[in-house]
C-alpha cells in the first residue's frame, strides 16, 4: 500500500513537472509565434486584428522586402548583403578560435609546465571581462594595425574574446582523457603535433561541437562589437536589423521588421536544432573533472 502511494505520488510529481515545463515552453515560444504571425500579415491585418489572430492568407511580401528591399539606413537593399558579412565574420572566427582553444587546452592539460595553472587562471579572467571594458583598447589596437572598420578587424576581435572560452572548454575536456594513452604515444616517439592530430583531435568531436555552437551563437548574435568595430559595408546582420527597425518612411512596417528578425535568427536556430543534443553531451563530458 505504501509502495503504491509512493508510486502515485511520484507520478503526480512527474506530471506536475511536465505541466510546469510545458507552460514555461509556451511562454518562451509565444514571442516567436507572434513574430511569425505578424510577418505573414499585411499592414491592414496588423492594424485591424490582434497579436494572436491568424493571417487571412499567407503573404510573404514582407519576407521578400526584408530580404532585398527594406531600407537599413541610407541604402534599401534589405538584409541580404549583411548576411554575407556575418558569414564572413563567423566562419573564420569560429574556426580559428576553436583551433587555438584546442591547442591551448591540449598544452594546459597534457603538457603542463611550471606556471601552467597560473596561466590558465589568468586566461579564465577573460571569460568574466565585460564587453564594454575592452572597447577602447581594442579600437586603438585595430587603428594601429590599420584594421579599423574592416571584416578582418572584427574577426580578430571575436577570436581574441573567444579564446578564453574555447580554452576553458577544451582544457576541462582533455583533463578527462586517459593519461596512459598520451604517455604510451610519447614512449613510442610520437611528438607534440602528431599526438594532437592523430590521437587527441579524433577524440574531441563532442567538445568541438560545443565550441562551434557556442562561438557561432555568440558571434552571430553580437551587436556591440559589430556596431563599434565595423564600417558601413562590413556591418553584420544584427547591426543591419537594428538600422532596419529604426528606419521608416511613411509608416511603420511591423511585418517587415518581424520577417527580418526571424531571418536574422534563423542560422542560430538551425544550428541548435541540428546539433543541440551534441552540445549537451559535450558539456557534460567535460564537467566531471577539471
Amino acid at each position: 500500500m505504501v509502495k503504491s502511494q509512493q508510486t502515485f505520488g511520484q507520478q503526480l510529481l512527474r506530471y506536475g513537472l511536465y505541466a510546469i515545463l510545458g507552460v514555461a515552453a509556451l511562454v518562451y515560444l509565444m514571442p516567436l509565434w507572434v513574430m511569425l504571425l505578424t510577418s505573414l500579415k499585411d499592414i491592414e491585418e496588423i492594424r485591424s486584428g490582434t497579436l494572436f489572430s491568424l493571417p487571412g492568407s499567407l503573404n510573404f511580401d514582407a519576407w521578400s522586402k526584408a530580404w532585398s528591399g527594406a531600407c537599413t539606413g541610407s541604402t534599401c537593399e534589405g538584409i541580404a548583403p549583411f548576411f554575407g558579412n556575418s558569414f564572413k565574420i563567423v566562419i573564420p572566427a569560429v574556426a580559428i578560435s576553436t583551433l587555438i582553444g584546442a591547442l591551448n587546452g591540449y598544452v594546459l592539460s597534457m603538457w603542463r609546465f611550471r606556471g601552467s595553472e597560473l596561466l590558465f587562471g589568468a586566461m579564465l579572467v577573460g571569460c568574466f571581462i565585460p564587453f564594454q571594458v575592452i572597447l577602447l583598447p581594442m579600437a586603438r589596437m585595430l587603428a594601429t594595425f590599420g584594421l579599423a572598420n574592416t571584416t578582418t578587424g572584427l574577426v580578430a576581435v571575436h577570436i581574441t574574446y573567444g579564446i578564453a572560452f574555447t580554452t576553458l572548454f577544451f582544457r576541462n575536456f582533455y583533463v578527462g582523457l586517459p593519461k596512459e594513452l598520451i604517455a604510451a604515444a610519447r614512449l613510442d616517439g610520437a611528438g607534440f603535433f602528431f599526438i594532437f592530430r592523430r590521437i587527441v583531435l579524433p577524440l574531441s568531436t563532442p567538445i568541438i561541437v560545443v565550441c562551434v555552437i557556442w562561438q557561432f551563437t555568440q558571434i552571430w548574435n553580437d551587436f556591440l562589437f559589430g556596431v563599434v568595430f565595423s564600417g558601413g559595408d562590413t556591418q553584420p546582420v544584427t547591426v543591419a536589423l537594428n538600422n532596419l527597425v529604426n528606419t521608416s518612411f511613411g509608416g511603420k512596417e511591423y511585418n517587415v521588421d518581424m520577417a527580418a528578425a526571424l531571418m536574422a535568427a534563423l542560422p542560430t536556430l538551425v544550428v541548435y536544432v541540428l546539433a543541440g543534443k551534441y552540445f549537451v553531451r559535450g558539456l557534460t563530458a567535460g564537467a566531471v573533472k577539471g
